[in-house]
């Protein structure tokens, strides 16, 4: 499954789309998506899709854009609520489409829309928790050229009672997870890895399923796939921050990085021993040596002020030869 993302990179760079040599009309709904690294279900995303797709019809029954075959943005809500219902419901489990049910049925929830509302949703990669004990493990996957991932998807469009606005949604297709990533997990969303992929996706001009279709749902092994441990702290819905793409082993805390900080002390050779010696002596507070060494060596003696005392509280002898002298004469 997939059930996680990341999208943080600036809006222009989404638009561009480098490395898929295409072209991206214009972007319905820029402003309602805020560029980020944790992006949950539920939440505002942009996906690409044909212009001229069916959407709300206007007063003559066509769709509102009849530009062929040009590619747009759109940010969508992530989670599909089909074009026939009424009102949103929460308990639909629609942020994945299982691509065997595309393939092989024409039934059901993803029937009517498979041949002709198909999308890309773009992101950075996407995270995926690896069980490992009692513990859930998260892990960031990307290509590793660093190019935008585009992922299969299918997308609607329902008006909802009480809501003045059609509400546009889209659920990311997954299949069986490739023979390299199953450690990771069983399944994976279904990636466009090309033009020619990314074409072939949404050129819903047929309006049915095709065996091309199929093909992609099946697609070879991804060779430039890289999937790396991160942060805990992304399965926090809501949580945010860069570093979630970053591979935890980069991070100045993890035990690799302070195993590393201790080899290298350790690896110090004697000429930078030296020079870092020399260093530190230069930071120390100047000490005058012959001094120290005179009075560690000749302690200079200590008055007792309990002596002083003593002596001070002993009577002298002639004042009691006189006290004894005058007693006789009496």
């Amino acid at each position: 499954m997939c059930g996680r993302f990341s999208l943080g990179v600036p809006a222009d760079e989404i638009q561009a789309l480098h490395g898929y040599n295409v072209h991206i009309g214009e972007w319905v709904g820029r402003a309602d998506f805020v560029p980020r690294h944790n992006i949950a279900p539920r939440s505002q995303a942009p996906v690409i899709r044909r212009a001229d797709a069916d959407g709300p019809s206007s007063s003559s029954g066509q769709p509102t854009s009849s530009s062929p075959a040009r590619l747009m943005l759109q940010t969508m809500k992530w989670g599909l609520v089909p074009h026939f219902h009424k009102h949103e419901d929460s308990s639909l489990k629609t942020i994945n489409a299982r691509s065997e049910a595309l393939v092989s049925s024409n039934t059901g929830i993803w029937a009517s829309i498979k041949g002709r509302k198909r999308c890309a949703v773009v992101c950075e990669g996407y995270y995926e928790w690896l069980k490992k004990g009692k513990e859930r493990l998260p892990y960031f996957t990307r290509h590793k050229d660093g190019r935008l991932m585009l992922l299969a998807g299918l997308w609607d469009c329902a008006v909802l009672e009480g809501r003045g606005e059609p509400l546009w949604t889209f659920t990311i297709v997954t299949r069986e997870g490739e023979r390299a990533m199953r450690w990771l997990h069983d399944r994976q969303p279904v990636i466009l890895a090309d033009s020619a992929a990314l074409h072939t996706w949404l050129d819903t001009a047929p309006r049915t399923w095709s065996p091309a279709l199929t093909s992609l749902c099946q697609p070879p092994e991804h060779p430039d796939l890289l999937s790396y441990a991160v942060r805990k702290e992304v399965g926090q819905i809501g949580t945010e921050s860069p570093t979630f793409v970053h591979p935890i082993e980069d991070r100045k805390d993890s035990i690799r990085a302070i195993f590393a900080a201790t080899r290298h002390k350790r690896t110090l050779s004697p000429e930078t021993a030296i020079e870092t010696a020399t260093k530190k002596k230069k930071l120390a507070p100047d000490v005058d040596d012959s001094k120290a060494t005179s009075s560690s060596t000749h302690p200079s003696p200590l008055k007792s002020p309990v002596k002083r005392s003593l002596r001070k509280s002993k009577p002298s002898t002639d004042s009691s030869a006189k006290i004894t002298a005058f007693f006789h004469k009496q």
